[in-house]
């Protein structure tokens, strides 16, 4: 009993030295995500359209939110429309916010692109915090792309919808069976007269 009671003052004690979870409950939290659009304008020129898309999933405002997206190098590709960086005055709780710009290239080759740096202040805190978008996939720029074959989209409905297309195909031809009348049963009445 006295060694229970011990345990229980000795876990007390880390607790209360313990940061209290509710302080670091008021703060935001940043999410963003990445992503990247891949089209041909003209044979031999490749766009990227870039968005960055953000969500303050925290419970308070983030202030001076700044999207910086370097990860691209001007040797390889020229910005056409848009700004690499944005900067918003506050993102509110459970508030979004979307960037976009896009890029061009002519040059060939596999590229690996870094996540986006969102810096913003915390007004609890002197410094900028920071959060990362998430990385994107590796990039084929220039690639020969294969054409899609005719009925491609045909195969991955099927692959996709097909076990659910099949399962209610069976319930409703049982339903009709069941709910149909019989042809037999109607001659078999009529002999009993």
């Amino acid at each position: 009993m006295a060694r229970s009671l011990a345990l229980l003052a000795l876990l007390l004690g880390l607790a209360a030295t313990l940061p209290s979870g509710g302080a670091a409950a008021d703060a935001p939290f940043i999410v963003a995500h990445k992503k990247v659009a891949l089209s041909r304008p003209k044979p031999g020129v490749e766009r990227l359209a870039v968005s960055l898309d953000l969500y303050n999933q925290g419970s308070a405002t983030a202030y001076d939110v700044t999207i910086n997206d370097d990860s691209w190098p001007t040797e390889a590709f020229e910005l056409v429309s848009g700004e690499k960086s944005k900067t918003l005055e506050r993102l509110d709780p459970g508030a979004t916010a979307s960037h976009t710009f896009v890029l061009e290239t002519k040059a060939q080759g596999r590229f690996q692109g870094s996540p986006a740096i969102i810096t913003y202040r915390v007004p609890t805190k002197t410094a900028l915090q920071e959060a990362y978008s998430t990385p994107i996939f590796p990039l084929d720029i220039l690639a020969e792309r294969l054409p899609e074959k005719k009925f491609e989209w045909a195969k991955r409905l099927v692959a996709k919808y097909g076990a659910l297309v099949s399962v209610v195909s069976f319930v409703g031809a049982f339903i009709y069976l069941v709910a149909s009348p019989s042809k037999n049963s109607g001659k078999a009445s009529k002999k009993r007269r």
